[in-house]
């Protein structure tokens, strides 16, 4: 039996509304990947840069050990990105053709399964086994796929994507203290660079927290705190190591 005009339209507002939500989750998800990325950078090479900083005066040295510690950290991010990405890739799709498999051979246990499934999230038996029945008929991989397994055929996270991702995200974060530890203000390079520093790690610390839903205050605190600390002993470091105690 056809649909009504009315059920064409609720099925064509619910389509509308699950894509716009798949696609602000995906927006989110790589919007919160960059942010920490930024993070990681700002906080990974301020903390170098202080340390050589503490050792020596030398604004070339300096600037070669910044430079050198962004693409290197750069890439490795990347490359931990793209590595992580791909597993999970492979792990999302070896499960598929395990589960494709299953439905072949034993279609039987697989709609109980999936009857199972819709019971434990509380419906009545026999409205479970209706919507196994109905998802079943219309895709029965799709719908153990999401049920099961929690993945969205179609819908897998490209490894190139999220090296590329991070490696500017890295890259942009790291310019920041690198700039402001090399800049023309030699005598304030240390108090400009932590001042910078501090800074951004509190716009990151407080866009990671409205992009995640939590309060700002924790993770800016937790920024700093944690980067000041790192900033402090690098530099002692560096001071200890450049001008050793006679």
């Amino acid at each position: 039996m056809p649909n009504t005009p009315e059920e064409n339209l609720d099925e064509k507002l619910i389509a509308a509304q699950e894509f716009q939500k798949t696609q602000l989750a995906s927006k989110l998800n790589w919007l919160r990947a960059g942010v920490l990325g930024a993070n990681d950078g700002i906080m990974s090479t301020s903390g170098i840069l202080m340390g050589v900083a503490g050792a020596t005066t030398d604004s070339a040295t300096i600037l070669l050990t910044g430079v050198a510690a962004v693409v290197a950290g750069s890439i490795s991010m990347a490359g931990g990105e793209y590595t992580s990405v791909s597993a999970q890739r492979d792990s999302e799709l070896a499960a598929l053709e395990v589960e494709r498999a299953e439905l072949a051979a034993q279609p039987e246990l697989e709609l109980r399964e999936l009857t199972w499934f819709y019971e434990e999230k509380g419906l009545s038996y026999g409205t479970a086994k209706a919507v196994a029945e109905e998802l079943t008929a219309k895709d029965a991989l799709k719908a153990h796929a999401e049920a099961e397994l929690g993945i969205e055929i179609g819908n897998h996270a490209s490894p190139m994507a999220a090296a590329i991702s991070s490696f500017v995200a890295f890259s942009a974060g790291g310019v920041l203290p690198l700039v402001a530890v090399t800049g023309p203000w030699v005598a304030q390079r240390i108090p400009v660079t932590v001042i910078a520093v501090v800074v951004a790690l509190i716009i990151t610390g407080y866009v990671g927290s409205k992009i995640g839903g939590a309060k700002p205050l924790r993770p800016i605190l937790r920024n700093v705190v944690i980067s000041l600390a790192s900033m402090g002993i690098t530099y002692g470091i560096g001071m200890l190591v450049g001008h050793p105690i006679a």
